[in-house]
């Protein structure tokens, strides 16, 4: 994985700047050290790969300059995921990731692997980016990179998402004080 994310450090620098609202689209091929024991790629390698269609976003968009100026982190808050289609051995494969908007605290990025025309994994990330007093405000990261709009209105899976993580959330803690 390090040798994919040097080459798509180095390559962001030759390859076109994105919109904020642009597709990054990186061609790969499953290599033995993906697989697991079934000889096909790993479900967590999907993730791994996914890393680095983020990082190509934050770069070929900017959003890294205002990450540097400011000191700004992000991280990963949750991920959904589905499956659909076995990678095998030498198989060549396109990650395409694209930022699809943000609410009041997250952003929300799509990541679809395909193979041969075929979706498949496809998995929606919700992340933030962290500063030195707690979470970065979307819009103005999104303006730091010189867009003057509000997000796209997120879908409404969006919404049920937040919903189901925080009733986990409550769940969870009353099972912890309840024990």
């Amino acid at each position: 994985m390090w040798i994919r994310m040097l080459s798509v450090l180095l390559a962001a620098r030759l390859r076109a700047s994105l919109p904020l609202f642009g597709e990054s689209r990186l061609p790969f091929r499953v290599l033995p050290g993906d697989l697991d024991y079934n000889i096909h790629m790993n479900n967590a390698r999907y993730l791994a790969l996914m890393d680095v269609g983020r990082v190509d976003l934050i770069l070929r968009t900017g959003l890294w300059r205002a990450m540097w100026q400011h000191r700004w982190s992000a991280v990963l808050a949750g991920s959904l995921v589905r499956y659909r289609r076995s990678l095998k051995p030498f198989q060549r494969l396109e990650l395409k990731s694209r930022l699809i908007g943000w609410d009041e605290k997250w952003f929300y990025i799509e990541h679809r692997i395909e193979a041969g025309g075929a979706l498949a994994c496809q998995a929606i990330v919700r992340g933030a980016f962290l500063g030195a007093d707690g979470v970065v405000v979307p819009a103005m990261l999104a303006s730091a990179v010189g867009h003057a709009g509000a997000s796209p209105p997120l879908p409404s899976w969006a919404r049920s998402w937040h919903d189901a993580d925080r009733a986990l959330e409550l769940g969870t803690q009353s099972v912890l004080v309840g024990a």
